[in-house]
């Protein structure tokens, strides 16, 4: 069974920083594209940030461009996402995906709260 072992989530003031972590088996995090996903109360979830395998290719939502790095370091199996200048809607629950491409399938991690006061 295929576990994502998420942590660094947190209460944090607007404009202050998290990382969350999130950690998987060697075998799937080598060939996954991995990102973070999150879901706020009554909002669907949503993609945050995506990085291959090899970690030369990265995506973010608009929402967070400039603000928030994701990066992986392939030899702890590791992900992070760096958040900076937190906001109240950044607000949610940040879940840590597994993508592996063939045969396609996805794991998830177990969620890690986030939350931003204002």
């Amino acid at each position: 069974q295929v576990q994502l072992v998420e942590s660094g989530g947190g209460l944090v003031q607007a404009g202050g920083s998290l990382r969350l972590s999130c950690t998987t088996s060697r075998s799937i995090f080598s060939i996954s594209l991995m990102g973070w996903y999150r879901q706020a109360p009554g909002k669907q979830r949503e993609l945050v940030a995506t990085i291959n395998n090899g970690g030369s290719a990265t995506n973010y939502a608009d929402s967070v461009k400039g603000r928030f790095t994701i990066s992986r370091d392939n030899a702890k199996n590791t992900v992070y996402l760096q958040m900076n200048s937190l906001k109240p809607e950044d607000t949610a629950v940040y879940y840590c995906n597994s993508h592996v491409p063939f045969p396609r399938r996805d794991y998830w991690g177990q969620g890690t709260q986030v939350t931003v006061s204002s």
